[in-house]
Parts: C-alpha cells; sequence; structure tokens
C-alpha cells in the first residue's frame, strides 16, 4: 500500500503532466481555451495535495484563496482589451513579489521567533537553500519592481519613452555586482551576526534594479519586456519551490520560465535585435534620435472615398497595431472583412510577432472578435505576395510597418523585419493624429507614394467604411 509521500509526488506529478500538456495546448487558438483549463485543473490539484499533505492552517490558506480569487476575478472581468498587457505586468509582478515573500519567509523561519533581529537560527540552513532563497528574493524582487514599472508605462501613467542618464549601464552593473556580493556573502554563511543585513541588503538592491532595468526601455520593445518579466516570474517560483522542497512548484516554475524566454528570443528574432540590445540600447529614448527624417507629404482621404477603393478591391490585407485596441475596433474590423468577402474579396489579417504591446496582444483582439483563425497570417507568409494585394489597411500600427527598418541605416530599427504594407498597390494608414508612434519613431509609410491617410478614431472610421458597403 503506497505511503502518503508517495500519493503526494504521485499527484504531483500528475499535476505537472497536465500543466505540459495545456502549454502545448496553448499554443492553437481552437485548442487555447482548453489548455488553459487544464492547466488550471493541474494547479487545483496541486494545491489541494499540499494543503492535505502539508498540515497548514486552512482557515488562512482559505481565507487567502478566496480574497486573491475574487480581486483576480473582479480585475480580469472588468480590465478592458486595452489594458490587458498592464494587467498581465501586473501578474508577473505579483508572482514574483509572491516567490520573494516565500524566501523571506522560510529565512524568518529558521530564526528565532522571539527576536528576528538576531541571527541565532532555530536550524541551520544549508548553502544550497541559503542559495536558493537569495535567488529566490533576487528573481523575484526584480520581477516586481520592474513589472510595476513595466505597468505604470504601458497604462501611461510613467509615460512610454525609454528613461535615460549619463552612467546608467555602469549604475546597473554595480547593482548587480552589488547583488552578486551580497549574495556571496550570505549564502556561504547564513548564520553569522550580519546575515539578516545582507538579506535585506540584497532584497533592496534587487527592488532597485528592477526599476532602472526597465527605465532605458521604450514603449516599442515593451512586449518583450512582458515576455520576459513573465519568464523570471517563472524561474522565481522555480527558486521558491527549491526553497520550500515543493516539486510541482519547481516544475511549474521551469515550463514557465523556459516558455517565456523562448517566446522572449522569438520576438527579439522577430526584431532582428538581440535581448542585450533590447534592455541596454534605451531605444526610444528621444523622438526621433537617429534616422532620417521623413520630408514626403501627407496625403490624407475620407472613409467614403477609401469606401470606394475597397468596394473595387480583390484582395485586401488589414494589418492591425495597438491603435486598434485603444479604439476597441476589433468588432467593427471583423465586419468589415465580412463584408469584404461578401463582396468577393479575399481577406487576410497579418500579424507581426511584436505588433501591440505583450506577447499575442492582436490575435487575443481579434479572437474576442471571433475573426476565422484560418484569416491570421505571419509576417513571413504575406510579404512574399503582398506586392499583389490591392489594399493594405494599417490599422495603428507603427514601427511594424516602418520602411525606414529595410532603407534608412541610421534607423534605430534598421533590420528589423516588417510587415511591407508599403509595396501593396494602394495603402491606408488609420491614424488618430500626426504624430509619431509609441516608440516615438516617425514612420515613412505614411508619407510613402501610394499610401493615403484616414485620420480619426479606428473604430469610427472602420464604421463608417461598413455603413457605406451596407447602403450600397
Amino acid at each position: 500500500m503506497m505511503d502518503a509521500s508517495t500519493i503526494v509526488n504521485l499527484s504531483y506529478i500528475v499535476a505537472a503532466i497536465l500543466f505540459i500538456f495545456g502549454i502545448k495546448m496553448l499554443g492553437k487558438a481552437d485548442t487555447a481555451k482548453r489548455g488553459n483549463l487544464l492547466s488550471a485543473v493541474g494547479m487545483l490539484l496541486a494545491v489541494i495535495v499540499t494543503l492535505l499533505s502539508k498540515g497548514l492552517s486552512y482557515p488562512l490558506v482559505i481565507g487567502g484563496l478566496a480574497m486573491g480569487g475574487a480581486v483576480g476575478f473582479v480585475t480580469a472581468k472588468r480590465v478592458q482589451m486595452t489594458g490587458m498587457p498592464e494587467l498581465v505586468a501586473l501578474f508577473n509582478g505579483f508572482g514574483g513579489l509572491a516567490s520573494l515573500l516565500v524566501g523571506l519567509a522560510e529565512y524568518y523561519r529558521a530564526k528565532m521567533s522571539n527576536n528576528l533581529l538576531e541571527s541565532v537560527l532555530i536550524e541551520e540552513l544549508s548553502s544550497f537553500t541559503a542559495t536558493v532563497i537569495v535567488l529566490a528574493i533576487l528573481i523575484g524582487g526584480i520581477t516586481f519592481t520592474g513589472s510595476i514599472y513595466a505597468w505604470g508605462k504601458l497604462s501611461g501613467k510613467l509615460g512610454g519613452r525609454a528613461l535615460t542618464f549619463t552612467g546608467q549601464k555602469a549604475f546597473n552593473a554595480l547593482l548587480a555586482l552589488g547583488i552578486i556580493a551580497a549574495g556571496i556573502l550570505f549564502s556561504s554563511s547564513p548564520a553569522t551576526e550580519l546575515a539578516h543585513a545582507v538579506l535585506i541588503t540584497i532584497l533592496i538592491l534587487s527592488l532597485l534594479l528592477g526599476i532602472f532595468a526597465v527605465m532605458p526601455i521604450g514603449g516599442g520593445d515593451m512586449p518583450v519586456v512582458i515576455s520576459l518579466l513573465n519568464s523570471c516570474s517563472g524561474l522565481a517560483a522555480c527558486a521558491a519551490g527549491f526553497v520550500i522542497n515543493n516539486n510541482v512548484l519547481v516544475v511549474a516554475g521551469c515550463l514557465v520560465g523556459a516558455s517565456g524566454l523562448i517566446l522572449t528570443v522569438i520576438m527579439c528574432k522577430a526584431m532582428n535585435r538581440t535581448l542585450i540590445n533590447v534592455l541596454v540600447s534605451g531605444f526610444g529614448a528621444t523622438t526621433q534620435a537617429n534616422g532620417a527624417k521623413s520630408t514626403g507629404e501627407l496625403k490624407p482621404i475620407s472613409p467614403e472615398d477609401a469606401y470606394y477603393i475597397l468596394e473595387a478591391a480583390k484582395s485586401v490585407i488589414i494589418i492591425p497595431g495597438y491603435g486598434m485596441a485603444v479604439a476597441q475596433a476589433q468588432h467593427a474590423v471583423k465586419e468589415l472583412g465580412t463584408l469584404l468577402e461578401e463582396n468577393d474579396c479575399e481577406v487576410r489579417f497579418a500579424i507581426h510577432p511584436v505588433a501591440g504591446r505583450m506577447p499575442g496582444h492582436m490575435n487575443v483582439l481579434l479572437a474576442e472578435a471571433d475573426v476565422p483563425y484560418e484569416q491570421l497570417a505571419e509576417m513571413d507568409d504575406v510579404n512574399p505576395m503582398i506586392e499583389m494585394v490591392d489594399v493594405a489597411i494599417v490599422i495603428g500600427a507603427n514601427d511594424v510597418v516602418n520602411p525606414a527598418a529595410g532603407n534608412d541605416e541610421t534607423s534605430p530599427i534598421y533590420g528589423m523585419p516588417i510587415i511591407e504594407a508599403h509595396k501593396a498597390k494602394t495603402t491606408f494608414c488609420l491614424k488618430r493624429g500626426k504624430g509619431a508612434g509609441f516608440s516615438g519613431l516617425q514612420n515613412q509609410l505614411f508619407t510613402a507614394p501610394k499610401t493615403r491617410m484616414i485620420y480619426g478614431d479606428a473604430k469610427a472610421t472602420v464604421t463608417s467604411m461598413v455603413a457605406q458597403f451596407k447602403e450600397s
């Protein structure tokens, strides 16, 4: 007959398998919902088994679950799609904070409960346990403050531009070296008189490093930052799992950390930039620090004039960006696509890997509007045939369609793969105003010979086009 420990470990294995299959199913739109549910069932199993096996205080745990669940449910129900990147950033941050608190709690559990300021330990911490405590606090602290700062940028409360100052890289390097030195000191002798002070120093420096690491990253790179912070939250959870010797937390943290890192690398590749360049380049620190100024003429047209061109089109590619999310125009865009198809026009949606402000942002918006998954196309599938497209409609996208990436060697985005909307027979750019995009770079597409600008709220503009089709 199996003992309790074997049952617990087998349950954790089942939970880990559910996590793995759940993540795999998230890779496709038609199975993503089931994958999310499968992962949630795995986590529920892990939580129940842990509660039954660890002798925890049920009232405290259930109370915490109820409070956290209520806050999460209300927040998720109330958030608009434009606020989803900020919400993801907050989730990453609080995941890091939870791991940080686990590391601190394990250290304080080992100290004398009647005087936390003394460095006498009830039980000796091994070097390994002390090391993973440091890692949980380090990664958790960076993830927490970095994510909060990212939330501030994404929500507009701190502005979207990169903020840099003289000696910033050296300052960040000193913070990192200080954390490493303090971590080595604590891990080698966690029971000394200075151990507590050293651990608090690590905590403070980690929180500072999270802020100063995200500060020089501009709005155009925020999808990569969100993905990286997601990976960090997983690594922090993995370290916390080692701290409390919980196998399923280690596995779950590794899965999140690895998948987030893979996604980060994919997104960096999509921008033809290295992760180090994203983190330290200060991209977007000025409105147009580098790159040639656009000297062409903007050629605006009305939605009514655009309708006559669309009415005769046989192929249309719609390229969404964050502007579509801001305007909440995805449902109107879906309706326009349906009407175009009814008019014997082929419609596809071209999705750039870093469009929007978080990984998969445009896919989520279009899925919400019930756009068929088969109509979504990747950049590499669209570009070879875009010269044959009658109309490309760019809705709120900026850097991902900027021709400067291919023809201006002085541009900060030079070499970045883009959706080549400027090669279509006609390009419509829907834009609220005449300013630069979130990254601060001027878009050469707007003054390209075959481009026509349609100014105004994207939802109102697309709705006007829809009305023209319905009246015809």
